[in-house]
């Protein structure tokens, strides 16, 4: 008899998440994406590693203007694109290959969409992904193989604390969440170190987001996703509904400013984490693949 599955955090449609990762933006990256990305790429500085490839995972969702940030700094280091939806492969291409008589050409803002090299690559930058993930472990499984060894991750994600007041609202009215669980900082330090991954150093902060109106706020939220809860509302929601959520939402989400201006709460995490050389644990018959027996070969290398 085979056991159940394990509970993974967040709980998520499986399906729906497919349906938003192939959604393509309907006006470039989100701003919001690209504002934590920026963030982000402020914390490479105090990494002491430079590489000399790295890739981006699905910029266009993660941000646009922030991979020619990354591209800029590491303007020696050889660039990849992976795009994990092939629908969204022409649509990246367009707006991150810049033409032959673009400044951005010479600024590293040239990468290529082949696959990256079969030893993976020293930094794999992920902005803003793994928050929408059906299934985080096999994610961050992946990233790990795309990682070479000592080379490392950077990511950025929602934390549990996003939305909270629109969550409170929906509790308030007896209404399914307005979104999907986000997982906690913690949890996703333990996922990398179980993936293989080490030294994950996860920090995290709230960021303050407000609008002149209801419906201002929620055309932003429509930019950054969509609600995956399997409990969500299953068909749409009359005007009766929308009318007593625009409603109350200034109730909930009155922002300090005052004027009827609408506040929402958004936790951000950050994480790094290095790709040690494996390690076999020893037993009569051990099997390694090609690329973990090449990498500790060259660790055993005198001056290696």
């Amino acid at each position: 008899m085979e056991s159940a599955p394990a509970q993974r955090p967040p709980t998520i449609d499986a399906k729906a998440a497919a349906r938003w990762s192939r959604l393509a933006p309907a006006s470039g990256s989100p701003w919001l994406h690209e504002e934590i990305g920026r963030r982000m790429e402020d914390r490479l500085q105090w990494i002491k590693a430079r590489p000399r490839s790295w890739a981006d995972w699905a910029p266009l969702h993660g941000g646009l203007e922030v991979h020619l940030q990354v591209a800029r700094r590491y303007r020696d280091a050889k660039s990849f694109v992976i795009e994990p939806e092939a629908a969204l492969v022409p649509a990246t291409g367009q707006a991150l290959v810049a033409p032959w008589w673009s400044a951005r050409r010479w600024q590293g803002g040239h990468p290529s969409f082949d696959p990256p090299p079969e030893e993976g690559v020293d930094l794999l930058w992920a902005n803003m992904a793994l928050h929408m993930a059906a299934d985080p472990q096999a994610l961050i499984a992946r990233w790990h193989r795309l990682v070479a060894t000592n080379g490392f991750l950077m990511f950025s994600c929602f934390g549990p604390d996003t939305l909270r007041e629109l969550r409170v609202l929906h509790q308030r009215f007896g209404w399914p969440p307005p979104s999907h669980e986000f997982t906690d900082m913690h949890d996703w330090g333990d996922m990398l170190v179980g993936a293989g991954f080490a030294e994950p150093v996860m920090d995290m902060e709230r960021i303050m987001l407000t609008w002149p109106s209801a419906e201002a706020a929620f055309a932003e939220l429509r930019t950054l996703g969509r609600n995956l809860h399997p409990a969500r509302f299953p068909a749409l929601r009359g005007k009766t509904w929308h009318r007593t959520l625009r409603r109350a939402l200034p109730d909930f989400a009155l922002s300090a400013e005052g004027a009827g201006r609408i506040a929402l709460t958004f936790e951000i995490i950050y994480g790094h984490a290095f790709k040690p050389a494996p390690r076999v644990a020893l037993a009569a018959e051990s099997a390694v693949s090609l690329r973990e027996m090449r990498s500790m070969l060259q660790r055993g290398r005198p001056g290696g």
